[in-house]
């Protein structure tokens, strides 16, 4: 399968700046995802195609100010750090701009001195291993010296970080927030709950490798980083049950998917697991866990779109697309949702 098969036009105004004045009031594709009909909704309505019997699955990751804005320290060139992965407790894999700055032995400093770094190594596709010197705590010193890592489509700067955040986001460690869950209010998963609907939690810490662009013409061809993911007994137990029950699992966001199909066997149950996953899912794939996705209009030629191909057929869901861009729904994190079901 070629890059080419996933692309389409999108006009950049439909990039959305900015999120919607209130979570659950953007609009809402629903899909099915055998016939490819198309209805129009608002998100808030997602709990008309939700039955009793379904469990939702969210991701509970929550995005640090990961992006930091320093100094080389002999030159005092401006150096722009992204933290994508945490290795023990000082040490970071890191993106540096620009990284000609960057060579082994090289010596920033962010805030004035408070926080310092030192590249030690050069990891693969060039990220920097960076190793960092402070006095006291490193969680406080990024709260006050990080910014929040916005994709670089986004050029508005947020009112409040919270709006990159999940109104359930609990353990930190994402460089990138898992954008269909935002669209989530505290009231209408309290409506959802009443209706009879389980919903579980799962960590998975969102790095760049989910957002990285696919270089190669045949997309088999391409490498995913890997993700760290943990998931519960308590949830884990939940999930087996609903597929046992007849009921469907519905994922919110290409994270959680991707962590439901990395553990779950081929039967579609899983287990209590932690660990790290490559995975890349593409037309071909064959769900193992994942029957219905809540997901946002991803970017042409990405793995995102070529994950969520795989849960219907690319021709499904290209068609989508281009109804999307025609009836000018918004694109991207901060852009409206998709329902396939």
């Amino acid at each position: 399968m070629q890059l080419k098969d996933f692309d389409f036009d999108l006009p950049e105004e439909l990039i959305a700046q900015h999120p919607s004045e209130k979570r659950d009031e953007c609009r809402l594709m629903v899909l099915n995802k055998q016939t490819g009909e198309i209805e129009h909704k608002i998100f808030k309505d997602i709990i008309e195609y939700l039955d009793p019997k379904d469990c939702l699955v969210l991701n509970d990751t929550r995005v640090i100010p990961a992006r930091l804005i320093g100094s080389k320290e002999d030159s005092g060139g401006k150096i722009e750090l992204l933290l994508l992965k945490r290795l023990n407790k000082n040490t970071w894999e890191t993106l540096v701009k620009p990284g000609k700055k960057a060579k082994v032995g090289a010596k920033f400093e962010f805030g004035e001195g408070m926080l310092k770094a030192q590249v030690k190594s050069i990891a693969e596709e060039g990220n920097r291993i960076i190793e960092f010197q402070y006095s006291g705590i490193f969680e406080e010193i990024l709260d006050k010296l990080g910014q929040m890592p916005l994709p670089p489509y986004i050029t508005e700067r947020l009112k409040d970080r919270e709006q990159y955040q999940t109104v359930y986001s609990k353990n930190e460690g994402s460089a990138a927030a898992p954008t269909a869950g935002l669209h989530f209010t505290e009231e209408l998963l309290d409506k959802i709950r009443g209706k009879g609907i389980k919903i579980v939690f799962l960590t998975l810490h969102v790095g760049l490798g989910t957002f990285r662009p696919v270089k190669v013409d045949n997309i088999q061809e391409h490498h995913m980083h890997s993700e760290f993911y943990q998931l519960s007994k308590e949830s884990a137990d939940i999930i087996n049950k609903t597929k046992e029950e007849g009921g469907r699992i519905i994922s919110v966001g290409t994270t959680s998917t991707r962590t439901l199909e990395t553990i779950g066997d081929e039967q579609g149950k899983v287990k209590e697991a932690s660990g790290w996953t490559d995975i890349f899912i593409y037309p071909g794939y064959k769900y193992k866990v994942v029957d219905g996705l809540i997901t946002n209009f991803h970017l042409p030629e990405s793995t995102l779109i070529m994950l969520v191909s795989a849960l219907s057929n690319r021709e499904i869901i290209m068609k989508a697309y281009n109804t999307a861009v025609r009836e000018k729904y918004r694109f991207f994190s901060f852009g409206d949702a998709m329902f396939i079901r």
